[in-house]
């Protein structure tokens, strides 16, 4: 018996493109395919295949405007901010994310009322600057410069 396939209207990329979104699912977080490949978003492998540096260079992007983005939300005079100061808290942002910088309750009251050197005494007395002493250190000296800086 010989089977009949309906015509199919679509050409194969776009064919090729739905089967494999169908196959692969689509996973906003890192998981382990059954292989223990490490995998992410629509099966991308991870393990065997890194980021280009296009692709490295656009989740830099987008995750550098979600710092900036934190920083607005927890410090209302953020824009008002100096530039040294502005980048202390993004980079304290981008690597803590939101959750965790806004337990910081201390340090951005000081922040708030323009406190700057008790900010910084309260940024590195955080078990965050005991596992990140370097970038605590920098992010101290700049919340502590004087607005000329």
């Amino acid at each position: 018996m010989v089977r009949r396939v309906k015509k199919i209207d679509s050409s194969w990329p776009e064919l090729a493109d739905a089967m494999v979104r169908w196959h692969e699912g689509r996973v906003h977080h890192p998981y382990r395919v059954t292989a223990g490949k490490l995998t992410i978003g629509i099966g991308r492998n991870l393990t065997d295949r890194w980021l280009t540096d296009d692709e490295i260079a656009y989740l830099f992007a987008t995750d550098m405007r979600l710092a900036v983005t934190i920083c607005r939300d927890l410090y209302p005079a953020f824009r008002g901010f100096h530039p040294a100061r502005q980048a202390a808290l993004i980079s304290m942002a981008f690597n803590l994310g939101k959750p965790r910088l806004a337990r910081f309750r201390r340090m951005r009251a000081a922040i708030n009322r323009g406190d700057w050197g008790s900010a910084a005494v309260k940024a590195v007395a955080s078990l965050w600057a005991r596992q990140t002493r370097r970038r605590a250190d920098d992010i101290a000296r700049l919340l502590r410069a004087p607005d000329t800086a």
